[in-house]
């Protein structure tokens, strides 16, 4: 689909007036002044065949932003946000939709579209005329899968383009122009200035991306976020060494974003971006363990050590198994997703208020410690039912109670 869009013009067009309908964009053509255009993402991803359950649109106008998007807004019972007043930059809100209005700001169409960030945003399609308007060739970028932009000013004026690079190679697939990777690599230390929820996001799209892996190497290559110890911290691994294919595709989906989180950004640095408290913790403790089997290897764990980690790392163990011996990856993996593995997923025969009713065992960190034991016991099948659990339990208290005098 892609090929033939980029042969003929026309193709594109249909396309885009077949999107714009399908919308419903078609209804709010009538609010918008001549030489007004649709640019950025929206082109580009139908260009590519890409579909999103969020569809993004940006329409540039050529004066009076606030009042069409206000009009927009009314007449379609949306919700309308004013994103820059000084700007007039506007956002319809459209039940799915984002539609994003904003001023032209040159004298010229050109003017504008040779300031944005990448030439495969720099595409066109005026409403009045039915064409398409393409100054940087962002269509042939589009054709070969590359990267580029036409002024690394563009690029300095919002420093977050800089990492959204990284963003296009995991989510579309691209090669980056070698002009652009080197002006990354003598800017990278701008992206200080960006607000930390904006940095945030776009890492988390990277990580998220289908070819996430590329845009991972990338970035640890050119070092974007300066973590002084990427290099000496054990914890950081050789990504190109790795087999992936050990994970199905779930598991891929669900655990390689934390991995390469934690492969690019250290704690402090989470910290610092203001990461979820739960990416975080789970960061903690990958590290935790991998430095604990760092000084023990896993046969010389003790029996306490071996339930603690399967606890502590359960709901994400394979984001840790690349840090094993290769020879126990595969067998750990089996092991994890088989959910009546006792030691891979520590569960107990009888909860807290069971043996506070049969044990008259009052709440407390005693009571901790025995739920903790018998799922350990559970853990390594010396329990096999309810009575034994509690026989067990008695012996542990008069064992491990306090004796009162």
């Amino acid at each position: 689909m892609k090929n033939s869009f980029l042969k003929d013009h026309t193709l594109i067009i249909d396309e885009l007036e077949k999107s714009i309908k399908f919308h419903n964009l078609d209804f709010i053509l009538g609010f918008l002044p001549k030489r007004s255009y649709l640019v950025g993402g929206y082109i580009r991803d139908i260009i590519l065949g890409r579909e999103s359950e969020k569809v993004d649109v940006d329409i540039v106008v050529p004066l009076n932003a606030i009042e069409i998007g206000k009009k927009i807004a009314d007449n379609t019972g949306s919700k309308f946000i004013i994103l820059d007043e000084n700007r007039e930059v506007v956002r319809v809100i459209l039940n799915h939709i984002y539609i994003d209005i904003t001023n032209q700001i040159c004298s010229t169409i050109e003017g504008d579209l040779v300031s944005r960030d990448f030439s495969i945003n720099s595409i066109a399609f005026l409403f009045d005329k039915k064409i398409l308007f393409d100054p940087l060739n962002g269509l042939k970028d589009l054709e070969i899968s590359l990267l580029r932009t036409h002024s690394e000013n563009n690029l300095i004026n919002d420093p977050l383009r800089i990492l959204r690079s990284f963003r296009f190679v995991s989510e579309l697939n691209f090669k980056v122009d070698l002009k652009l990777v080197e002006f990354i690599k003598n800017n990278k230390g701008k992206l200080y200035l960006v607000a930390k929820e904006r940095i945030n996001y776009e890492i988390r799209r990277i990580v998220h991306g289908a070819n996430a892996l590329d845009a991972v190497l990338l970035i640890k290559k050119l070092n974007i976020f300066d973590i002084n110890n990427l290099c000496e911290d054990s914890f950081f691994l050789d990504l190109e060494k790795i087999n992936y294919a050990e994970l199905d595709q779930e598991e891929k989906e669900n655990f390689l974003p934390l991995f390469f989180i934690t492969q690019i950004l250290d704690v402090v640095s989470l910290e610092k971006l203001e990461f979820s408290k739960a990416v975080i913790a789970k960061t903690k403790l990958l590290r935790k363990w991998h430095f604990f089997l760092k000084k023990k290897n896993t046969a010389q764990l003790d029996e306490l050590d071996r339930f603690k980690l399967h606890q502590e790392l359960e709901m994400f163990l394979p984001a840790f198994i690349f840090y094993l011996p290769q020879n126990l990856q595969i067998d750990w993996l089996h092991r994890w997703r088989d959910k009546d593995d006792k030691l891979f997923h520590p569960s107990n025969l009888v909860n807290g208020d069971v043996i506070k009713k049969n044990l008259k065992i009052k709440e407390g960190p005693i009571l901790g410690e025995l739920l903790q034991y018998l799922s350990k016991e559970l853990a390594y099948k010396r329990l096999n039912n309810f009575d034994e659990a509690i026989y067990k339990a008695k012996r542990w208290i008069e064992q491990n109670a306090p004796k009162c005098d």
